[in-house]
């Protein structure tokens, strides 16, 4: 087991958490995070299963933890990637394309399978978890209606129908039956039309997410760990 130098015993505790998540996100990505064992990621952390249950008493404690550093990353990114200025018909883009990066990240099953699998009192810490990406959506529509780019609609109830449409695309982006720039362009696409946007306004919101998606890329690396949007966001 490699050893872990830290100053603190608080400094040795959070480099051992930090590890622990590491390894749920790397898990995740093959196995899809409702098939994942304490006992794989302790393997995969380096420490052993005891270790882990003094960080993490449960499977949903854990993945709660792991749920709250990707909500928070998955912020961060949105606000370093996007540039001040930007129109709502674009925010919203990038926004979506987030959210289906983490569908392709962190493979997970649909929110109802999920609740019942860790039970109700852990599925709602789970929602207020990812509360913060919600209501960044909800502020993006607001904004969109008050500028006069998007239709005037209640945007709690549309944002819960973009995050519908988001999920739709969980199955077949996980098997095959759609690419990932062909699933953004059609989320995109249907909610902008629907917001009576143009549709030439909406096809270049579609194609300059993608290209400021590839050149973030481009000068700062693959980003894998904790990039996108965590489980029940969608």
């Amino acid at each position: 087991m490699p050893k872990i130098s830290a100053p603190t015993i608080a400094a040795h505790r959070a480099q051992i958490r930090g590890r622990i998540l590491d390894a749920v996100a790397t898990l995740t990505r093959s196995q899809g995070i409702d098939e994942i064992s304490m006992t794989e990621v302790a393997s995969a952390a380096g420490i052993t299963r005891t270790a882990l249950y003094n960080y993490f008493p449960d499977k949903a404690a854990l993945l709660l933890a792991f749920t709250e550093q990707v909500t928070t990353g998955f912020v961060r990114r949105y606000q370093r990637e996007l540039p001040h200025g930007a129109g709502a018909a674009e925010r919203l883009s990038v926004f979506i394309r987030f959210q289906l990066e983490g569908i392709v990240e962190h493979p997970h099953p649909a929110a109802a399978e999920l609740g019942a699998s860790l039970g109700p009192d852990a599925y709602q810490a789970l929602a207020e978890h990812v509360a913060p990406m919600q209501r960044l959506m909800v502020e993006i529509l607001r904004e969109g209606a008050e500028s006069g780019e998007f239709a005037d609609l209640p945007a709690e109830a549309t944002a819960k129908l973009v995050f519908a449409m988001i999920g739709a695309q969980r199955v077949p982006l996980l098997h095959g039956g759609t690419g990932f720039d062909d699933a953004h362009a059609l989320v995109t696409t249907f909610t902008l039309r629907a917001l009576g946007v143009a549709s030439s306004t909406a096809e270049r919101a579609v194609r300059d997410a993608i290209g400021r998606n590839k050149g973030a890329h481009e000068e700062s690396g693959p980003v894998r760990a904790h990039r996108a949007g965590p489980p029940s966001a969608q």
